[in-house]
């Protein structure tokens, strides 16, 4: 009825009607009526996405979360009810403000050219290629979209049966691993790099030779195993990128997640989405051994992971919650320019085993940097992978330290651990005295400056940078310790303590810039360069 109203409004207004819709490329009445239609199924939508029984409420906004605060339908145990014949949050008349408010933003003028199609359909064409794929089992778009078509197809099939010519979303050619769909996980995951590969070698085919492909990733699956680190996610997909024919030349984070997602409340979740830079693997690329690759590896992922936690001129330092995804860009740099990496038995290596030794190879770059630290720190980060912050016995506590060339007791004095009881405990950030002054201890081990600042930042950042201001010659071993424990705290599962860690590397720079002002001019500036 409002479509037909508006299509009489126009012929009214003077539009010409050559009764061609929307759909067909018309441009008179009629195709204005259908785009009224189209906004107002929008508003539609918006009022169903808070109509549902799945709304919650947000206390702290006096205010309703909507159905979809995240890609998922989550269980509810209380749930908010809007009225939708009003004007307030939740009802059709704000969806349709809503559709206005955006309509009044877009471009008056301008010229777009949007195709659907099957992105592991050859396409033959020259193009600059920069894609979002899908993210292995992450998110069930089809099965979620369902939500949002019921009501779009009451309102639109007729303006646009060729979408809207099946009952519900199509499902079955979604390129997710979604065991129900194929019958099991394992062909799941079949589907999903036979469908992946074949994608992404559509893009090598097809992409413009003088520009690389940028390929954005912001799936996080972590499985720590006896033999290392994997990610099933990361592993079937960059299986796809290597078989492709794709080298990667390089990886860097790009900021895209909004902090107070409800995803990222609570959790370490991925702050960035990895854009992956690839461009075709030479025909002609060697193949070398296992060994050489290593060495390789050796040679090359230092400086690649220094650069990243490091930072540079403009540039903010990795959070450590991207840094295990990040630094896989290096490592699968080394190893997908290479035709084959070969086993000892001849056979090529896979991506699960590169990404292994790659894991493996970053581990071992924070523990050598542990190395050079002093040793009632390299006591407290031992002490730490086994208790966090539990009691654990006195006799294996003093045996450990015995063992790093330290006493319960003098990690005791630098007042970073609680002994007694035959129980011994490292001390939490919120225990440390706000009134510390590192000039008066005797003794400064570098995880008792690390958990100040931690302290300190819950306070402010000019707080932290105050403090390291007073420990300059601390800093770097500091920054090098926060990237260190957070690894280790992700993969026990440890998100509370995880996050101040990542907390303290997502404010460095600013806490760094404060130490510089705050610091004294001369010989003590230059430990921070």
């Amino acid at each position: 009825e409002a479509r037909d109203r508006a299509i009489e409004d126009a012929k009214k207004a003077g539009w010409p009607d050559d009764g061609i819709g929307l759909n067909n490329g018309g441009t008179g009445a009629t195709a204005y009526g259908d785009a009224v239609a189209v906004y107002l199924a929008f508003a539609v939508d918006k009022a169903a996405d808070y109509g549902s029984t799945i709304c919650s409420w947000i206390s702290g906004g006096q205010t309703m979360r909507n159905t979809f605060g995240r890609q998922a339908i989550p269980m509810v145990w209380d749930f908010a009810e809007a009225n939708t014949l009003m004007t307030s949050t939740g009802s059709f008349i704000s969806g349709v403000d809503q559709v206005v408010r955006v309509l009044n933003e877009l471009p008056a003028t301008g010229y777009g050219d949007s195709h659907q199609q099957d992105a592991a359909i050859n396409y033959n064409f020259d193009l600059l290629i920069s894609t979002d794929p899908p993210y292995y089992d992450n998110i069930g778009y089809a099965d979620l979209s369902d939500f949002f078509y019921v009501w779009l197809r009451r309102s639109l099939r007729d303006i646009f049966p060729d979408i809207f010519a099946t009952l519900l979303v199509p499902k079955e050619p979604e390129l997710v691993a979604t065991p129900y769909r194929h019958g099991s996980k394992e062909k799941a995951e079949q589907f999903f790099l036979e469908g992946m590969t074949r994608a992404i070698r559509n893009m090598a085919q097809n992409s413009h030779p003088a520009f690389p492909v940028t390929i954005y990733y912001a799936f996080k699956q972590s499985e720590t195993k006896a033999k290392g680190t994997v990610s099933t996610g990361w592993e079937t997909f960059l299986e796809a990128v290597k078989e492709a024919g794709f080298a990667v030349t390089g990886t860097w984070p790009m900021r895209t997640e909004r902090a107070a997602r409800s995803v990222g409340i609570g959790t370490n979740a991925l702050a960035s989405s990895i854009i992956l830079v690839c461009r075709k693997r030479p025909a002609d690329a060697p193949t070398i051994s296992r060994k050489q690759f290593l060495r390789e590896l050796e040679a090359t992922l230092p400086e690649a992971l220094e650069e990243m936690i490091g930072g540079s001129e403009g540039v903010s330092p990795i959070a450590p919650v991207d840094l295990a995804q990040a630094a896989i860009g290096p490592g699968m740099a080394a190893f997908s320019k290479y035709q084959a990496v070969l086993e000892a038995d001849g056979t090529a290596m896979s991506v699960h085993n590169a990404l292994i030794l790659i894991n493996k190879a970053i581990d071992e770059y924070f523990s050598k940097a542990e190395s050079d630290m002093d040793s009632d720190t390299r006591f407290c980060v031992a002490w730490f992978l086994q208790y966090g912050f539990t009691a654990g016995p006195f006799g294996e506590a003093n045996v450990l330290a015995q063992a790093k060339g330290t006493s319960v007791d003098g990690v005791a004095r630098a007042g970073v651990l609680e002994s007694g009881h035959g129980k011994v405990r490292l001390l939490k950030k919120e225990e440390y005295p706000a009134d510390w002054d590192p000039a008066t201890g005797q003794r400064l081990p570098v995880w008792e400056a690390c958990h100040h600042l931690c302290r300190a930042l819950g306070e402010s950042e000019t707080a932290a940078g105050t403090l390291l201001a007073k420990m300059a010659n601390k800093g770097e071993p500091v920054r090098q310790l926060a990237y260190r424990l957070y690894t280790q705290c992700e993969r026990k599962g440890w998100a509370e303590d995880a996050r101040g860690y990542n907390e303290l590397i997502t404010a460095w720079p600013a806490i760094l810039e404060i130490a510089r002002q705050t610091g004294k001019s001369g010989e003590q500036m230059n430990l921070f360069e």
